[in-house]
């Protein structure tokens, strides 16, 4: 039980440290395509208690591990307003697609440290697994995640978009202990982590 929780912790850790670049691409990009308000309200940061979320960033990802459930997860939203971003619900999709993007990039650059550091593999290997399953598991297209802002530019009723957000987290748990998509997202998350290891590490 000791080994569950110290590996539970530094689950949470890493969660927490790659939820930073994954908000702060959002803030990012929201910002170059003309909406202030990331900026405005602190968000175009790499400082991690500035992107923290502590239910979704520390308590469900703790216990999510810790019980051997499918670990997830989520950062504190980016506000945009999609009237001020160049290309309206276009540019939304932008902003959201730019925080998983930033995930498979950072697993990336975590493979390539790797190979300069091997005694640090099995842990950046981790980091790099929970990264792209971070960005897998944003790209839902259920509110709040990432993947919602698709069903905006689709121009879905924003009434309908706005009620399907009131059952969201309800649908998400559903989804992810209710069907194989949880374990699915797991095993590709682990086979691409694999695959860019074993591209730095010949």
């Amino acid at each position: 039980m000791q080994t569950n929780v110290a590996q539970a912790i530094l689950d949470v850790i890493i969660f927490w440290l790659l939820t930073t670049p994954h908000e702060f691409a959002h803030a990012w990009v929201a910002d170059r395509l003309g909406d202030d308000t990331p900026r405005l309200e602190g968000r175009v940061t790499l400082n991690p208690l500035a992107h923290v979320d502590w239910m979704g960033t520390v308590l469900v990802p703790l216990l999510s591990s810790l019980f051997g459930g499918v670990f997830f997860g989520w950062g504190k939203a980016v506000n945009t307003n999609p009237a001020r971003l160049r290309g309206g619900y276009n540019g939304l999709v932008a902003v959201a697609v730019a925080g998983p993007a930033s995930n498979v990039v950072f697993a990336g650059l975590l493979a390539l440290i790797g190979s300069f550091w091997p005694a640090g593999t099995e842990m950046l290997f981790r980091a790099a697994y929970i990264s792209l399953f971070l960005a897998l598991f944003n790209m839902i297209p259920i509110p709040p995640l990432d993947g919602s802002k698709f069903l905006l530019a689709a121009r879905i009723p924003v009434a309908a978009y706005i009620e399907l957000s009131r059952f969201g987290f309800l649908l998400l748990m559903v989804l992810m202990y209710s069907t194989g998509i949880g374990r699915w997202m797991s095993e590709a998350s682990y086979m691409g982590a694999l695959q860019m290891f074993r591209l730095f590490h010949v």
